[in-house]
């Protein structure tokens, strides 16, 4: 089994920009550079056949290069905290990218994520971190703007799981935008 999830590179220049927020918040763990990506579909744990079928239909999906920008951060966990993250500016093309990549998620019955799409980047998963100390951290720092940059493309990334480690994310496929 494998398990996999559709994502927008970050380029070096932004990711460049993001890790001075990487301070100041207790019970942070904050994600190595190479991790930094934003999430467009999750399609959950499946059999290298079914991967290959997804693949397929991936590669299908028409969409333009998308310009991409950070405006502010922020936090999941409305009361508990569990993540701090960069906000990408949503656009027309970027929904029209994800809803895509979540129609075909829908259409082969894997996981289904019903959580709406929040464009972002992942900055950090929280541990017992309190509410007060995710607002300080998000005030301190929601001026942040960074951009704008293209994507020029997307992957299909594998999320490798190891034992008493961090998961490490690995590009399986790659698709060209535009």
């Amino acid at each position: 089994m494998i398990r996999l999830f559709a994502a927008l590179p970050v380029p070096d220049a932004i990711i460049d920009r993001l890790e001075p927020l990487q301070t100041g918040l207790d019970g942070a763990r904050w994600r190595e550079r190479h991790h930094f990506h934003v999430t467009l579909a999750y399609f959950g744990d499946m059999k290298e056949p079914v991967a290959e079928m997804l693949d397929e239909e991936i590669g299908e999906i028409a969409c333009p290069q998308l310009d991409l920008e950070i405006e502010g951060v922020g936090w999941f966990g409305r009361k508990e905290p569990h993540a701090v993250f960069a906000t990408v500016k949503r656009t027309p093309e970027l929904e029209s990218l994800a809803l895509a990549c979540r129609k075909i998620s829908a259409r082969m019955g894997l996981d289904k994520d019903d959580r709406p799409f929040k464009p972002h980047i992942t900055l950090a998963y929280l541990s017992n971190t309190p509410l007060e100390a995710a607002m300080a951290w998000s005030e301190r720092w929601q001026v942040l703007r960074a951009g704008p940059w293209t994507a020029d493309r997307f992957h299909l990334f594998e999320s490798i799981g190891r034992d008493g480690k961090k998961s490490v994310y690995e590009p399986v496929a790659d698709y060209p935008l535009g």
